[in-house]
């Protein structure tokens, strides 16, 4: 049997934090404060991993990001002096 709350005095920060976990994950407002409050209370859900399999072999070679990251390995050999 489920419990049913009602919580008075939501700080607005944390009314935020939770619309804005809700709105990333697509999950609702009831479902992502149930979990915050089940993390919170340390009875959570195991946490599902990720594969990412979704996204492997999705990048695409991009010539200005790429002179960046070069850029970025150059040492200057004045700084290690």
């Amino acid at each position: 049997m489920c419990m049913q709350y009602t919580i008075r005095d939501v700080a607005p920060a944390v009314d935020a934090a939770l619309r804005r976990r809700a709105r990333a994950t697509g999950a609702s407002l009831n479902r992502v404060a149930n979990d915050a409050l089940a993390e919170g209370a340390g009875a959570g859900r195991e946490r599902r991993r990720r594969d990412l399999s979704d996204i492997a072999g999705t990048w695409k070679r991009d010539r200005a990001i790429e002179a960046a990251l070069a850029e970025q390995d150059v040492i200057d050999e004045a700084l290690w002096r």
